[in-house]
């Protein structure tokens, strides 16, 4: 993703130009570069879902259970992250989506977020019909599985780690697997506490625990999605910042209309008008743009530029 300038493209004889920058290509979106990722890390999980499942019944364990309804969560979210990336990097044929499909990954990501939140939910109203029940729990096995499921969840984490910093869809995903791996070390410490004790309100309490934690990074990765769909500026950038940088653009005597956002990982958008001195569009246009993709990391940009002397019409919203 390029941001070059094109000068003259609008305005007729007013001195204006844009500078913009395409090549949204599948080599340079973040989803689609960590895609193997995805798909090693949902086989782990999905084969580990049944063995969890079924171990969960025999155990009569609420914690293994709950562990194990996380992760049929895991399973739905990787297979939501996974289609994600394929939708977002397909070429558009009805010339309708000027900006591709690339925020599907932000809707797979809300989407986890919602699951994440079902499934603490779920947690905890089992735990609240199970408090004052004497149910015996099969410590072992319980530990057991557990400990397989960490390392189902470890060796997932490792696979999304590489692309979680890159995507907000593999972030996701990530945080739901963390999530998860949080509840697997819960299920075997929960086990141990039931053998030592012989109390299974230990099972439920930790439960209860793994439930919190899952609304809570829940909430964060819903925060974050708002921030993308409601199109606020990029995590890191702020826009009064944007603006002084571009008026100390040689040339440039005032900045107006701008706007900075995020379209999803990785892809920083920003518009703006650019009031210039006389005879430098050209000049104004290439340094602007640089400013811009080497400072803030905004590889597309449409830059308009004005002379002192232009009317612009400026939006009233």
């Amino acid at each position: 993703m390029t941001t070059t300038p094109q000068p003259g493209a609008s305005g007729s004889g007013s001195g204006n130009g844009s500078g913009h920058g395409h090549g949204h290509g599948i080599g340079a979106h973040a989803g689609a570069r960590h895609r193997w990722r995805l798909s090693l890390a949902l086989a782990v999980i999905a084969t580990f879902f049944v063995v969890e499942l079924v171990a969960g019944f025999l155990a009569q364990s609420l914690a293994l259970l709950s562990d194990a309804g996380h992760m049929a969560a895991d399973v739905l979210a990787l297979s939501a992250a996974l289609a994600a990336t394929r939708v977002a990097t397909r070429p558009d044929r009805t010339g309708l989506r000027t900006f591709g499909s690339y925020r599907a990954e932000v809707f797979a990501a809300g989407f986890t977020a919602l699951l994440m939140v079902g499934v603490a939910v779920f947690i905890l109203n089992e735990a609240r019909q199970r408090i004052g029940d004497d149910v015996e729990v099969a410590s072992i096995p319980m530990m057991v599985v557990g400990a397989l499921g960490l390392l189902a969840n470890l060796v997932a984490l490792a696979l999304l780690k590489g692309g979680a910093s890159e995507s907000i869809n593999i972030k996701g995903a990530y945080l739901e697997v963390l999530a998860d791996t949080i509840g697997s070390v819960g299920v075997i410490a929960a086990g141990a506490l039931v053998l030592w004790t012989g109390n299974s309100l230990w099972d439920t309490g930790v439960a209860l625990a793994i439930a919190l934690f899952v609304l809570v990074r829940a909430f964060f990765l819903g925060r974050e999605v708002v921030t993308v769909l409601g199109q606020h500026a990029p995590a890191g950038i702020v826009p009064a910042e944007v603006e002084a940088a571009l008026s100390a653009v040689p040339g440039v005597t005032q900045v107006h209309d701008l706007h900075v956002w995020c379209l999803t990982s990785g892809m920083n958008v920003a518009t703006a008008h650019l009031v210039a001195t006389q005879g430098r569009t050209d000049e104004v246009l290439a340094a602007a743009a640089g400013v811009l993709r080497e400072r803030f990391h905004v590889e597309h940009a449409t830059l308009q530029v004005e002379g002192a002397d232009h009317e612009c019409h400026r939006t009233d919203w």
